[in-house]
C-alpha cells in the first residue's frame, strides 16, 4: 500500500445524507494501529437505517465529525498487527456505533482501522457483497431473540417486518434454532421472499392492521415471542397483544415508536409498558433490543452461514461514487434486504 491518502465518504455535518456527506479523495489512510486493531482493505460496505438517522439527529460535537460513514464492512486484512488474523484473510464485521464514534472510523472508505474482535473470517460459500450486510442486522436479530426474549426450541414466533434486513435474519435464525412455527408480516409484494426465508405463515399488513388481524385470527398456541423488527409505528401491536401473545411472552422491538408524533401514541405506548395491569397496563413484557457486540454470537452466526442455514438477502448494489443514490434507496423503507456499496471495484 503506497498511498497515504484514500477515497472516502465523510460525514461533515448534521443533516440529510445529501447535505451531510462529502466524497473525499484526500482522506488519510490510518497509519497507526492501537493494540488489538487491524487495518482492513474494504471491499464492500452496507448501509443501515441507523446511519442516516444519526446523520439527521446527532450534533457535530457528539458525533465528533468529520468521520467516515457507516458501520458494516467486508474486506481483506491489510495489516494483521499481531492479531488472530493473517495478511490477506477475508473478513467481515462491524464497527458498532459507540466504537465508531470513539475511534472516528467508518466503513465507507478504502481502508479502515477496526478492532480485531469486531471481525470474523468470511466463509468461502458467501461473497463479500453477501457477507457485508450480515453483522449489524444478524446480531440485532440474534440478541432480540435470545438475549431479550430468551428464545428456546419449540416456541412460536411472530416477526413484524419479515422483509427488512433484521426481520429476514430473525426468520432464518428462529427456524434454524428450532422454532416450531414462525409467522411474519410484510407488504404483499414480499410474500414470496418472506416464505423463501422459512416463514410458515405470511400476513400482509397492508390489508388490515396487524393487531386487528391477529385478534380476529389468534394463533394456537399463542406466540411466545413477538419481534417488531421495524420499530413501532403504532403501539396497538403491543397494547392489544394479550389476544395473541402468551402469558409470560415477550414483545421485543428494535426501537420505540418512530418519531415523537402524534404524542398521544407515545403516551399510550409508555402507559402500556410501565403501568401495572390493574391500572390499565398490558400484562406482557416489553423490551427494546440495544445492540452490543458479542463475539460468541457472531461466531454462531458465521457457523450458520457456513452451514447454509443463513442466507444474506441483498436488495441492491451501488458503485462507490453512487453512495447518495444508495441512501435514496434505503430511505424509501422499501429495500428487500441490504443496500450494499461496492468500495473496491
Amino acid at each position: 500500500m503506497a498511498s497515504q491518502t484514500q477515497q472516502a465518504w465523510i460525514v461533515e455535518r448534521q443533516g440529510e445524507p445529501k447535505d451531510a456527506l462529502s466524497f473525499r479523495t484526500d482522506w488519510p489512510v490510518p497509519s497507526r494501529l492501537a493494540k488489538g486493531e487491524v487495518l482492513v482493505k474494504v471491499q464492500a460496505a452496507a448501509l443501515n437505517p441507523v446511519g442516516y438517522k444519526l446523520m439527521r439527529s446527532l450534533p457535530n460535537f457528539v458525533a465528533r465529525r468529520p468521520i467516515p460513514a457507516e458501520y458494516d464492512l467486508a474486506g481483506i486484512i491489510e495489516d494483521p498487527n499481531d492479531s488472530q488474523f493473517s495478511k490477506d484473510d477475508s473478513v467481515f464485521g462491524v464497527l458498532h456505533i459507540l466504537k465508531s464514534l470513539k475511534i472516528r472510523e467508518g466503513a465507507l472508505q478504502q481502508y479502515a482501522r477496526v478492532p480485531a474482535t469486531y471481525l470474523i473470517r468470511r466463509p468461502q460459500n458467501i461473497t463479500p457483497i453477501e457477507a457485508v450486510g450480515v453483522t449489524l442486522a444478524a446480531e440485532t436479530a440474534w440478541q432480540a431473540l435470545f438475549d431479550c426474549a430468551g428464545f428456546e426450541a419449540g416456541q412460536t414466533v411472530f416477526i413484524n417486518g419479515g422483509s427488512s434486513s433484521v426481520g429476514a435474519f430473525a426468520i432464518q435464525i428462529a427456524k434454524a434454532k428450532g422454532a416450531t412455527r414462525v409467522v411474519a408480516s410484510a407488504s404483499g409484494e414480499n410474500e414470496e421472499l418472506v416464505k423463501s426465508l422459512g416463514a410458515d405463515e405470511f400476513i400482509d399488513y397492508m390489508k388490515q392492521p396487524l393487531h386487528e388481524y391477529l385478534a380476529q385470527n389468534p394463533p394456537s398456541p399463542k406466540f411466545h415471542i413477538i419481534f417488531d423488527a421495524v420499530a413501532l409505528k403504532d403501539p396497538s401491536l403491543f397494547t392489544c397483544s394479550p389476544a395473541y401473545l402468551a402469558p409470560g411472552g415477550t414483545f421485543v422491538s428494535t426501537g420505540s415508536i418512530q418519531g415523537l408524533r402524534p404524542f398521544n401514541l407515545v403516551l399510550r405506548t409508555a402507559f402500556a409498558m410501565f403501568w401495572p395491569s390493574w391500572l390499565g397496563g398490558v400484562p406482557r413484557t416489553y423490551k427494546n433490543v440495544s445492540l452490543r457486540h458479542d463475539a460468541s454470537a457472531l461466531e454462531a452466526i458465521r457457523q450458520l452461514l457456513e452451514e447454509g442455514k443463513l442466507k444474506p438477502v441483498v436488495d441492491s448494489v451501488y458503485e462507490f461514487k453512487d453512495v447518495l443514490s444508495a441512501y435514496e434507496r434505503i430511505m424509501t423503507s422499501r429495500a428487500k434486504g441490504k443496500v450494499v456499496v461496492k468500495v473496491d471495484s
